[in-house]
């Protein structure tokens, strides 16, 4: 079976706008965040799955994967969803 990881991330957030991309020692928070879920062996690709094409940008720059997803979700399980069905 094959396991994929996907992350969901979005830039419109109410609290804290622009999350994904926020400086944390030199490196965007998403690329710390995608760092971690890749020590997971059991996944054979990791995506992030955004809405937002600067986001999408910076994980592309990074060398990592990513999937383009509705804006119109309400929430992270929805994002994955589409993204899962994108990736086949």
């Amino acid at each position: 079976m094959k396991i994929i990881g996907i992350i969901p991330a979005r830039y419109a957030s109410s609290r804290l706008p622009g999350k994904p991309l926020a400086d944390i020692e030199g490196h965007p928070m998403i690329w710390w965040v995608y760092n971690q879920v890749i020590k997971v062996k059991q996944f054979g690709q990791v995506f992030v799955a955004t809405d937002d094409s600067r986001i999408r940008e910076c994980v592309e720059k990074a060398g990592f994967r990513a999937v383009m997803t509705s804006d119109t979700h309400r929430s992270g399980t929805e994002r994955v969803e589409e993204a899962y069905r994108l990736l086949g």
